[in-house]
């Protein structure tokens, strides 16, 4: 579903990517681990568009979509999660959640509405707060509005920038049953997460990210695998 070949991406002189290949199938998750800064979220911005890529390509679903703008990318099937979570404050729960129509224009007012109910269904918190604004919500329940936006768009491939950051654990729970219930949906997932325990429990496989290059790769399943992982983003 998902191809990436000798990828640069540069902020300004300063160059992030540094030729990384990545390949994603459909229904895949895969981890994305490393330290702070080392170029996890500039690979999430780059498939979304969010960021243009100095060199390589970005091939989704058989087409090219590097160079694409985010609209046109969202549109394809590609939901982005971003770790501030993007809520739109002067808009209610349901409003925020309405957005994820415009990733499907075409489909039509009862089908928007059954995805609606598919959602408040998962996630009947989101329900019981259907009026209220997005920034009356807690930090775990924006965390699910934003997903919930792109799961009502019917993406085909979600990236997902730090779910857990700065939420309880009883909250990352919560959050972690809806990347879970994403899954078996046969979603296609990148997930980039601090928390690698944790993330390692919804991916089959991951890859290690240090300086802008993908260090190792290995099976969530394998323990010799996590365990390289382990000892290569800890160095």
């Amino acid at each position: 579903m998902l191809s990436i070949r000798n990828l640069h991406v540069h902020y300004g002189l300063s160059h992030i990517i540094h030729g990384i290949d990545l390949d994603a199938g459909a229904g895949e998750v895969i981890g994305i681990f490393g330290r702070n800064g080392v170029g996890k979220t500039t690979l999430l911005r780059t498939i979304a568009g969010w960021a243009p890529p100095s060199e390589g390509t970005i091939t989704f679903d058989g087409t090219r979509i590097d160079g694409m703008s985010s609209d046109q990318i969202c549109r394809r099937g590609i939901g982005f999660v971003p770790e501030d979570r993007r809520i739109f404050p002067g808009l209610t729960v349901e409003e925020n959640l309405s957005l994820g129509f415009l990733q499907v224009p075409g489909r039509s007012r009862a089908e928007n509405n059954a995805a609606l109910e598919r959602v408040y269904s998962r996630l009947p918190r989101l329900r019981e707060r259907r009026s209220q604004f997005g920034t009356t919500l807690s930090g775990g329940e924006q965390q699910m509005l934003a997903m919930a936006r792109v799961m009502i768009g019917d993406a085909k491939l979600l990236l997902i920038d730090e779910p857990s950051e700065g939420l309880a654990p009883m909250i990352v729970e919560d959050v972690y049953s809806v990347i879970s219930e994403m899954k078996a949906d046969g979603r296609t997932i990148l997930l980039v997460e601090q928390n690698v325990g944790l993330a390692l429990k919804v991916c089959e496989r991951f890859v290690a990210i240090e300086r802008g290059r993908i260090v190792f790769e290995g099976n969530s399943s394998n323990a010799q695998d996590r365990d390289k992982l382990m000892e290569t983003i800890s160095v």
